[in-house]
């Protein structure tokens, strides 16, 4: 058997010429250190403002391994080794993590974790914005259970709301800031059994367009939910899957934009190009849906037709700003989740990228004064990698050595199940025979599967703003959307926000002490 520290030390000889010159001096670490240790002690005083503004980004399957190798993708990305660089969402203060089990499932969906950091409230496996009381599949135990999300608490507070998302609107993610529903699957009433048609269940998409009707910003995917059967898709005209699947004839887009006041400027688009030409002050409301179904992977992503999420979420915090009493905005990469069901890493890791320049744009166009930001994941995948790679290795490569059992080689990605397991003639895959560098190569699994599966470790949580420090260790899932609305004195929670201005300062805690005093001063 060959010593996993040989190896290492081969790889280290190999490589050392990939070692920055600055690294191999102490003073560059102790010097780093240093000054990370005076980052954080200035962190001792606390950014106790108001958030004006709250932006959550969700990195739907963002496990942390998926957290590491997109860092070491940006960096390669930028012709560095790659395991130095930072994301965006690394330079945030604080970080916790979450507990993402759902009421009764130990691995858990992207439905009920939604309603979890959404709604404050854990929730039952595939259904989204109802308590656990509700069954899935089961409509008749819908009514009575259902629960609000902070999308909600915000809109009743007078702020401004919006969702981007690289998936389907009504997919799980973004379902559960407006939808109540026993199953994630009913995009429209096409999918829906007869019984709960019966039973005055109503889609996701039609829950979108009435439920909350004045939701400023609606961006992703997910076009053919919202007109009748059969209807022909204004992009893939001869594609019969892009068609409209709505069995009530009902054309969503009209309704939605009936609802909107005649003296609002309100805009259905359904392409990158109209996106940008878009003056986002005079636009009030905004719906762009720019796929029938998810959005394209950002490697595939058309520039004409399909805008970025970066883009998505540029144009969204501009309309949003506007309103004086600021916004919340929900961002979900949605996509990092599909490409590892795939098993397509290299398509998981650049929506990962991609979600991380458009944190990057959203803390440009914002201050952490006023603007609490959290990015976090619904849940990880069975997704790592290892091998005593070297530094610098790519993150798509093979490891520097041979299996010791088989004498193969493997790459450095790995899935724990998932449709990349393979077995030629009696034996593993040799992967050095294909190409492992593809965009949609499917990295080898231990167990096969048609779709890799979810993971159930912890998922990491980063936080920024105002009120960021409450998020400080392991929390339950739940306990996400309870602080984000804590910090903008929204919700239930708001004894502590009296006569503290909604608009982001003076901060509620030093404004209460000055007030309790003020007895004091009048006495003296």
């Amino acid at each position: 058997m060959i010593s996993p520290f040989l190896v290492l030390a081969i790889g280290t000889c190999l490589t050392n010429s990939l070692v920055p010159e600055k690294e191999k001096d102490p003073k560059y670490w102790r010097d780093q250190a240093q000054q990370t240790l005076k980052n954080a002690l200035r962190l001792q005083t606390l950014n106790t403002n108001v958030a004006k503004n709250v932006i959550m980004f969700l990195g739907d399957g963002m496990g942390v391994s998926t957290v590491t190798a997109a860092r070491i993708l940006k960096g390669q990305l930028h012709h560095s080794p790659g395991e130095e660089t930072r994301l965006e969402m690394d330079k945030f203060p604080y970080v916790a993590l979450s507990k993402t089990y759902n009421t009764n499932a130990q691995v858990p969906d992207s439905a009920g974790t939604a309603t979890a950091y959404l709604c404050g409230v854990k929730a039952n496996e595939g259904t989204v914005g109802v308590s656990a009381a509700t069954q899935r599949t089961e409509c008749n135990t819908t009514q009575g259970n259902e629960v609000t999300s902070i999308l909600r608490w915000a809109k009743d507070a007078g702020k401004s709301v919006g969702i981007v998302t690289t998936t389907r609107v009504n997919h799980a993610t973004p379902s559960a800031a407006y939808a109540h529903s026993a199953d994630r699957d009913w995009y429209s009433d096409n999918e829906m059994p007869p019984e709960a048609l019966s039973q005055g269940c109503k889609d996701i998409a039609y829950q979108l367009m009435h439920n909350v009707r004045d939701i400023e910003v609606i961006m992703g995917g997910g076009r053919k939910y919202m007109f009748p059967k059969n209807r022909t898709d204004v992009e893939y005209e001869m594609d019969e899957k892009a068609r409209g699947t709505r069995l009530d004839g009902l054309n969503l887009i009209d309704i939605w934009k009936s609802f909107k006041p005649k003296h609002k400027h309100s805009h259905y688009i359904w392409n990158r190009t109209e996106l940008l030409a878009l003056d986002p002050y005079t636009v009030d409301y905004l719906l762009g849906l720019f796929e029938p179904g998810d959005m394209q992977y950002e490697l595939n992503r058309n520039n004409v037709t399909d805008p970025s999420l970066s883009e998505m979420v540029e144009m969204a915090i501009k309309i949003l700003s506007k309103n004086p009493k600021g916004f919340f905005l929900l961002v979900e990469g949605g996509r990092i989740d599909h490409g590892h069901h795939e098993g397509k890493a290299k398509q998981a890791l650049h929506e990962a990228v991609e979600m991380d320049r458009a944190i990057g744009q959203a803390g440009a166009m914002t201050s952490v004064e006023d603007t609490l930001t959290v990015v976090t994941a619904d849940h990880s995948h069975v997704f790592t990698f290892g091998g005593y790679t070297p530094r610098g290795n790519s993150i798509f490569g093979l490891a520097p050595m041979v299996s010791d059992t088989d004498k193969k080689p493997f790459t450095a990605i790995l899935y724990g199940n998932g449709p990349g397991y393979k077995v030629v003639g009696g034996e593993r895959e040799n992967v050095s025979m294909v190409d492992y560098a593809h965009n949609n190569y499917q990295a080898q699994s231990a167990v096969p599967l048609r779709h890799e599966t979810h993971g159930g470790e912890d998922v990491a949580i980063f936080a920024k703003g105002p009120m960021a420090h409450l998020l400080h260790g392991v929390h339950e899932q739940n306990y996400i959307p309870h602080v984000m609305a804590y910090a903008a004195c929204i919700g239930a929670n708001r004894d502590h926000c009296a006569s503290a201005s909604l608009s982001g300062s003076p901060s509620p805690g030093p404004l209460l002490f000055l007030l309790a005093l003020l007895p004091l001063a009048i006495l003296f």
